[in-house]
């Protein structure tokens, strides 16, 4: 494949040094044309390069990636969006491929496996890491209430999920301020502001209300 048959890619992720390990990871198997950190600086690179792929993390400043599918919009038809996330919470990928990317795998992936997904991605094939692909199916299949997960998480704030998702996974609370960066009396506080919100008495039942949903 010569240079310029090479796909062009925009990276898309808050943390710049994950976005420097991806382009090793990549080496000159495709060619990045920009990179950006948030969902503005998003939206202004593929709108001035339009690539043929975009990896796009989920959690942005300014929004999210599906946030950044939607201001584009059909202004670039045809760029295709594959997801890149730490998160392999069902909420997480159903809301961006619902928002209209065409795949969603997790940052374990080796650069061998990036690099096929972002190629078929740009096939128009979609492509799912195997666990994720579970989600799509369920919720399309009508085991997952989108409608209702959605409904419940809009009540909490970005950080209040992180909390969420965290205690219902068995974290102690002081794990849970290291993992964060907080102190243990902001994780009791959201703790408490997540049971109240989503009406539950105890980690109990938080954890069987988020199994439940297939947020952890």
């Amino acid at each position: 494949m010569t240079a310029t048959d090479l796909l062009r890619v925009v990276l898309v992720d808050d943390h710049a040094m994950f976005r420097t390990g991806v382009r090793a990871e990549l080496g000159g198997a495709v060619e990045i044309v920009a990179e950006a950190g948030d969902v503005d600086e998003a939206v202004a690179a593929i709108e001035r390069h339009r690539p043929d792929v975009v990896l796009l993390d989920v959690h942005l400043p300014g929004g999210g990636g599906a946030e950044v599918i939607r201001r584009v919009g059909t202004r670039v038809p045809e760029t295709k969006f594959l997801a890149l996330s730490v998160s392999d919470a069902a909420e997480d990928v159903i809301g961006v491929i619902r928002g209209g990317a065409r795949g969603y795998v997790t940052k374990n992936i080796t650069g061998a496996e990036l690099v096929d997904a972002i190629r078929r991605v740009s096939g128009g094939d979609a492509v799912f890491s195997p666990r994720l692909a579970g989600f799509v199916l369920d919720a399309f299949a009508g085991t997952i209430e989108v409608a209702q997960v959605d409904s419940d998480l809009d009540r909490l704030t970005e950080r209040e999920r992180e909390v969420m998702r965290l205690i219902a996974r068995g974290y102690a609370y002081k794990e849970v301020a290291k993992e964060l960066f907080i102190s243990v009396k902001t994780v009791e506080t959201h703790v408490s502001s997540v049971l109240r919100k989503l009406q539950l008495s105890s980690r109990h039942e938080l954890t069987r209300w988020a199994s439940d949903r297939r947020l952890i």
